[in-house]
């Protein structure tokens, strides 16, 4: 593996994303995910991020806490957290897309993957991509 290049791709996911590749380990949003943990590209997260997800996980899929723990464990492991030092407030509709915005500022990230249209409309955002994982995997190539 070239750490340089995975450096140099610094990637926010959108909670959706998560949420999808950890209750359906066989889809295609997984592999998306296996390629953080593999290093293929440097996974940026926050706080509010892992919080969103751990609820999600629990409210609405009906995990228990050892099972939410655990994988909110390994994100953190795989992750560089990160804490945004400004809040932002682009969309207004959806106040938990504005956390993601927030930690891919503070993370420096090269670009945002997710299936949210409110984040997917803006396309950019203090010059960072907004991306549709379909377009990400091609980046990945795969």
């Amino acid at each position: 593996m070239n750490t340089a290049k995975s450096d140099a791709l610094r990637a926010v996911l959108d909670s959706n994303i998560y949420v999808s590749a950890f209750t359906r380990p066989q889809g295609t949003l997984f592999r998306i995910w296996s390629q953080a943990v593999d290093r293929r590209y440097r996974l940026i997260a926050s706080a509010a991020i892992v919080n969103e997800v751990g609820g999600v996980l629990r409210l609405k899929f009906g995990w228990d806490d050892i099972r939410i723990v655990s994988q909110l464990r390994l994100m953190t492991s795989v992750a560089e957290i990160v804490t945004p030092a400004s809040p932002v407030n682009a969309i207004p509709a959806d106040e938990d897309d504005n956390r993601i915005l927030e930690c891919a500022v503070a993370g420096r990230a090269s670009l945002i993957v997710s299936l949210d249209r409110h984040l997917l409309s803006l396309k950019t955002f203090q010059g960072i991509a907004i991306i549709h994982p379909s377009d990400f995997r091609r980046i990945l190539g795969n």
